[in-house]
C-alpha cells in the first residue's frame, strides 16, 4: 500500500488492547501507543441489519454491518455499511473497501465542505 492510499486505523493501547475508532484512552484508561491498519485484514459478520428509512443523502436501502477483526488476539469491532448489491450473513468474512463517498455531502443540513465524506465499505470475500 502506497503512503496515500487511506487506511482503516485502529488503535493498540499500553495494555495491549486494540479499538476502532481510536480514542485518546482506551477502556482501561489506557494511552494509545501505535496505530494498527486493519486495510489489508478480514474480519466476521457478528451481526448486520438494512435501514429502509435513511437520512437525506444516504442510499437506500442501507446495509449496515457489525464486524469483528482479530488484530494479534485482541478482537477488534467495527461497525459500517456493506457494499452495494452484497448479500451478507452472520459468519461472513469480509474485507474493507475503500469508497470516496459514503453519502451525497449535497444532502442533508451540513456544509460539505465541513467534513470528509469518504470511509470504507465491507465486502464479502
Amino acid at each position: 500500500m502506497s503512503d496515500n492510499e487511506p487506511e482503516l486505523t485502529a488503535q493498540r493501547y499500553e495494555d495491549g488492547t486494540v479499538s476502532y475508532p481510536g480514542h485518546p484512552r482506551g477502556l482501561s484508561g489506557a494511552e494509545p501507543t501505535e496505530t494498527v491498519d486493519l486495510t489489508d485484514r478480514t474480519a466476521e459478520v457478528i451481526t448486520w441489519t438494512t435501514s429502509t428509512a435513511t437520512p437525506p443523502g444516504l442510499r437506500e436501502p442501507n446495509t449496515l454491518a457489525i464486524v469483528e477483526f482479530d488484530v494479534d488476539g485482541e478482537s477488534v469491532r467495527a461497525l459500517g455499511q456493506i457494499v452495494d448489491g452484497a448479500d451478507i450473513e452472520i459468519g461472513d468474512t469480509v474485507e474493507p473497501v475503500y469508497a470516496d463517498e459514503l453519502r451525497e455531502p449535497g444532502a442533508g443540513i451540513r456544509e460539505p465542505d465541513s467534513q470528509e465524506w469518504d470511509g470504507f465499505r465491507f465486502e464479502p470475500i
